[in-house]
C-alpha cells in the first residue's frame, strides 16, 4: 500500500489546543460570517498568542470554512434576535453614522454616539472622513469623561468591522454588539 508500519499503527490525532483553536475559529466563523481567516486570526490573537496566519488558514481548511461570494440579494443568514434593554448607564452605547453634503456636493459624515439607558447623546463628531482609529481616539476621548461601555452597538459598516477598532474593543473588554 505505501504506508509505513508505524503511520499505520500509531495514527495522527489532533492535540488539545488544535481542538480548542479550531473550536473558537468555528465560533468566530459562525459570529462573523464576512470574516476570513485573517480578520478571524486578529480576533484570536488575544487568547491563543503563538497562533500563526499558517496555522489558522490549515484549520479553517480543515473545517471546510470559506467567505462564500455574496449574493444579489441579501438576506440575514439567521433568524433576527430582539434588542436587549439597558438597565443602566454605560451599559451599551449605539453608535452609526449620518451623512450630509455642502453646496459645493462635498460629503460630511457625522457620528453619533448615543447611551441606550439615558438616550443621552455621548458623542457627536463631523469630519469629511472618519475611519476605525479615528472611532477609537474620539471613542477614548469621550471615555475619559464617562468611562468606558460594557457593551458597543453597531452595524457592519467598515469603520466598525476595520482591525483597529476590534483590537480597541478587545483591549478594554468591551463586547460589540451588532445589529
Amino acid at each position: 500500500m505505501g504506508l509505513s508500519r508505524d503511520s499505520y499503527r500509531h495514527p495522527p490525532h489532533a492535540s488539545a489546543e488544535n481542538q480548542a483553536l479550531s473550536g473558537r475559529i468555528v465560533a468566530i466563523a459562525h459570529e462573523r460570517r464576512r470574516f476570513g481567516y485573517r480578520r478571524v486570526l486578529d480576533m484570536l490573537r488575544a487568547q491563543f498568542p503563538g497562533v500563526n496566519h499558517k496555522r489558522v488558514y490549515w484549520l479553517c481548511k480543515a473545517a471546510n470554512l470559506a467567505v462564500r461570494k455574496r449574493l444579489k440579494v441579501r438576506r440575514a443568514a439567521s433568524e433576527r434576535t430582539p434588542l436587549g434593554i439597558a438597565t443602566q448607564v454605560n451599559e451599551v452605547w449605539s453608535m452609526d453614522f449620518v451623512s450630509d453634503s455642502l453646496a459645493s456636493g462635498r460629503r460630511l459624515k457625522c457620528l453619533t454616539v448615543a447611551d441606550d439607558y439615558s438616550h443621552e447623546c455621548v458623542d457627536i463628531a463631523v469630519d469629511f472622513g472618519i475611519g476605525g482609529a479615528y472611532v477609537t481616539r474620539l471613542l477614548d476621548q469621550a471615555a475619559t469623561f464617562r468611562g468606558y461601555p460594557a457593551a458597543v452597538r453597531t452595524d457592519n459598516g467598515p469603520e466598525f468591522t476595520s482591525q483597529t477598532f476590534i483590537a480597541w474593543t478587545q483591549a478594554h473588554g468591551i463586547r460589540h454588539l451588532l445589529i
